[in-house]
């Protein structure tokens, strides 16, 4: 388990709660790293609905750039994370694959915010992820998952190239390692602490 990072708490927890539920949606395109990285950090056994892929997916799931992958999530991970003794994160992992879309409305409903998982060789399948989240109007940060051999491309480029606003953070991640991904998470919640504080202001 990750120790609790140093988080003002008054922004999460509800007078009088002993602990409050904060819900963080884990999402990305298909083959990113979703249900490892709920996998590696959730202090649970995750929830996980993977299935062996078949020939039947085959015209349906694009597998192109991606080596290894032999099974899909077709509903949905799910992970625990206590950051503190009064704040505990529930992770939702959504597939993602383009059929499941219509889940995303039910799943992003409650969630404070969201991590984008992105794949620096194939960002341009991303963009249909991060306009859902911003249809949702959640706020999100994006991580990198730092595949075995994938280019490591500058912040400046990786954002002018998923079009993000100057403030929305960006942190590489190897989601099959618990303190990386935890990294990545604390940046996530962090950023979520610092934009719920300005709007109390």
């Amino acid at each position: 388990m990750v120790s609790g990072p140093n988080l003002d708490e008054t922004a999460y927890v509800r007078d009088g709660a002993n602990q409050t539920p904060v819900k963080i949606l884990v999402v990305g395109h298909f083959a990113v790293g979703k249900t490892t990285f709920i996998g590696a950090i959730s202090e649970i056994p995750p929830l996980s609905t993977e299935e062996t892929m078949t020939r039947a997916g085959e015209s349906v799931d694009d597998l192109k750039g991606v080596n290894g992958k032999t099974t899909t999530t077709v509903a949905m991970d799910f992970g625990r994370l206590t950051i503190s003794e009064r704040v505990v994160l529930y992770l939702f992992g959504t597939p993602g694959q383009q059929r499941f879309v219509q889940m995303w409305e039910d799943m992003a409903r409650g969630a404070l915010g969201a991590l984008v998982l992105v794949d620096p060789e194939r960002l341009a399948d991303s963009f249909a992820v991060i306009d859902l989240i911003e249809q949702y109007g959640l706020d999100y940060a994006i991580a990198v998952n730092r595949f075995d051999g994938s280019p490591v491309r500058e912040e400046k480029a990786l954002r002018e190239a998923l079009d993000l606003l100057d403030d929305t953070p960006i942190v590489a991640c190897d989601a099959r390692d618990e303190k990386s991904s935890a990294a990545a998470l604390i940046t996530l919640v962090r950023f979520l602490q610092d934009r719920a504080l300005q709007e109390q202001i």
